[in-house]
């Protein structure tokens, strides 16, 4: 394995195996310019968009005090026609 100038400890881990794949793919030079510009495209901050829409939903409900979060977290899941939230220890 080559040594890469791009400096791999502070990429995630399915960036370093994009990089790996660009470079094994087209060659070390271009994978990497390649790489380069693909991460200066993303967007700085990827978050799952369904616990924003979770989370916009719940807020209102939190402030008005008609909603309890439990401490340490909660997990959500679907039941039988409704929607299960409880403690993530359970």
């Amino acid at each position: 394995m080559s040594s890469h100038s791009i400096d791999q400890s502070n990429l995630t881990k399915g960036q370093v195996r994009k990089l790996n794949a660009l470079c094994k793919s087209v060659g070390h030079e271009i994978g990497e310019r390649a790489f380069v510009e693909w991460l200066s495209s993303q967007t700085e901050e990827e978050g799952d968009s369904g616990a924003e829409t979770i989370a916009n939903t719940l807020w209102p409900l939190v402030q008005d005090g008609s909603l309890k979060i439990p401490r340490g977290g909660y997990r959500v899941r679907r039941g039988r026609g409704r929607i299960i939230v409880e403690p993530a220890g359970s």
